[in-house]
């Protein structure tokens, strides 16, 4: 069983050039729209209630989010660290055009330079599965993705969908993951492929 047993904050960046250095530890690249729940599913991940900002805070929206994740395989005790970056959320802003503008270029310059990225991660929310911006950055993704980098798509927000809702959902996206943050539906789900993914042993369900 592999669970996330500590995680801690470590900086904030508003561009990738003030991003911390490179280093051996991989990274894991969470990206959504905003107000789809991505700093709920990073606090659901962690077990950590106040890791991530889940209310919007001015100042901090627009920066780049660093923490250090440390995974532990019960059934070994081996411990392994990654980094989780958060990254500022995309499309209905209340901003400016040209701060919207800047944020854009954030994540299009992260995305296309940061070389030790292992895993993207793009949250969509489960009841607006086809909004344009979405498939706009999941196209991107796999047009930028590299050969040793991994795509995974999750859907958020599954407990507000009933069944037959679902089942559509996972029909029309089966290589997609169903999450609900407030349930705990689908978190461990997420953790043990991540961890998977990082070590290079993604395994077929």
């Amino acid at each position: 069983m592999i669970e996330i047993v500590d995680a801690k904050f470590i900086t904030s960046a508003p561009t990738v050039k003030e991003a911390p250095p490179s280093d051996e530890q991989n990274e894991v690249v969470f990206m959504a729209r905003s107000n789809v729940g991505k700093s709920s599913l990073l606090n659901a991940l962690t077990n950590h209630k106040g890791l991530a900002k889940v209310s919007s805070t001015p100042g901090k929206t627009k920066l780049i989010n660093y923490f250090d994740v440390t995974f532990m395989d019960r059934d070994t005790s081996e411990k392994s660290i990654a980094k989780f970056v958060d990254l500022p959320g995309f499309g209905y802003a209340k901003v400016s055009k040209s701060m919207k503008s800047d944020w854009e270029k954030n994540l299009t310059d992260y995305i296309s330079q940061r070389e030790n990225i292992k895993i993207f991660i793009h949250l969509i929310d489960s009841r607006h599965p086809h909004l344009d911006i979405d498939v706009d950055v999941g196209n991107f993704l796999i047009s930028n993705a590299t050969a040793d980098q991994y795509i995974i798509q999750i859907f958020t927000k599954i407990d507000k969908l009933n069944q037959k809702e679902q089942n559509a959902l996972r029909r029309e996206f089966p290589n997609a993951l169903m999450v609900s943050s407030s349930k705990k539906r689908g978190i461990h789900k997420i953790v043990d492929l991540v961890y998977k993914t990082l070590n290079e042993n993604v395994n077929e369900d």
